[in-house]
């Protein structure tokens, strides 16, 4: 068995790392400078072990299974450029988010762009620097080839990473992309100086907007319950590691933010608010990110457009 990891960022090299300990695992980056030191600067202070396998050449990947740790949005770029060369294998999805071209989630572009494969999503409550130190750390692995799932339930957990596995693939797709958003929205709050109270309710009401939002694009809501979805929100409202957080703390205090960090809640509020009127779905909070991230809702008015909604029963 060899597995390969696509994309030389903290998360695919964290899971790169976690995997390297279990069986041969090749982690292909763009740029892999820093591959002879054995550290990866996005993951400082965590050594690679030798026997993990480092390239940036595309022709070197022939494993079987292959987790696709790239954005979302530059994943339909990359798939449209080297799709051919990987259709046929077990594809698996580690990307949070909705394309703002297609409003497809990953799973649907890997699916157009490799027919042949079996395709799958990892996804749950996590934090890089975890992986890779080796804290213990429980996933969502969906698939809706129910063999497919079980084999790679078994081919990637290991001592340290525990996989839970769902048929649900939308379900753990959304919740692990919504969450962000969500996250924007509490950090905002947070940064604004509105109060622990306000953040709870951004995070309950939010995961009430993933729950509708998902249910119209048919998942399972109660796929919304685990940890690809409130576990996951759990974790990025509540913890500065979180890029989405920091990004809505910034936004809220009115601060800048670190140029060139992805922040994948900001293009899938964007994609989230283009859906919500084909589906005659309202989401108010992912709605009011976008015209935070567009600029288009300044950070006072905010909370009075949340508080002048309609009254209604919960």
């Amino acid at each position: 068995m060899s597995i390969a990891v696509i994309g030389a960022g903290a998360f695919g090299t964290a899971l790169a790392l976690s995997l390297a300990g279990k069986t041969d695992v090749t982690l292909w980056g763009r740029d892999t400078a820093w591959a002879e030191r054995r550290e990866n600067p996005r993951l400082p202070g965590i050594a690679l072990p030798r026997s993990l396998q480092v390239t940036d050449r595309l022709d070197k990947i022939g494993a079987r299974t292959i987790l696709l740790a790239l954005p979302a949005q530059t994943l339909g770029g990359f798939l449209a450029d080297h799709a051919a060369r990987f259709d046929g294998r077990d594809l698996v999805s580690c990307a949070k988010g909705i394309d703002l071209v297609t409003l497809n989630g990953p799973s649907a572009l890997i699916a157009q762009a490799c027919p042949r494969s079996n395709v799958a999503v990892l996804t749950g409550p996590s934090f890089a620097a975890d992986i890779a130190r080796g804290l213990p750390t429980a996933l969502t692995l969906a698939c809706a080839d129910a063999a497919t799932a079980e084999h790679l339930q078994r081919d990637l957990s290991t001592a340290s990473l525990r996989l839970y596995r769902t048929t649900d693939v939308a379900g753990a797709e959304l919740g692990g992309a919504l969450k962000n958003v969500i996250a924007i929205a509490a950090g905002a709050a947070i940064g604004a100086g509105f109060g622990d109270s306000a953040r709870a309710s951004i995070v309950t009401r939010g995961f009430a907007e993933m729950t509708r939002l998902a249910a119209a694009l048919g998942a399972r809501p109660e796929t919304l319950t685990g940890l690809s979805g409130l576990g996951d929100l759990v974790l990025t409202c509540t913890s500065d590691q979180s890029r989405n957080f920091r990004y809505g703390l910034a936004l809220g205090a009115g601060d800048d933010f670190a140029a060139g960090t992805t922040v994948e809640g900001a293009a899938t509020a964007r994609a989230v608010a283009a859906l919500a009127p084909r589906l005659g779905v309202e989401l108010p909070i992912s709605q009011l990110v976008a015209g935070l991230a567009e600029g288009r809702i300044a950070m006072e008015h905010a909370l009075d457009i949340l508080l002048n909604r309609p009254l209604k029963e919960e």
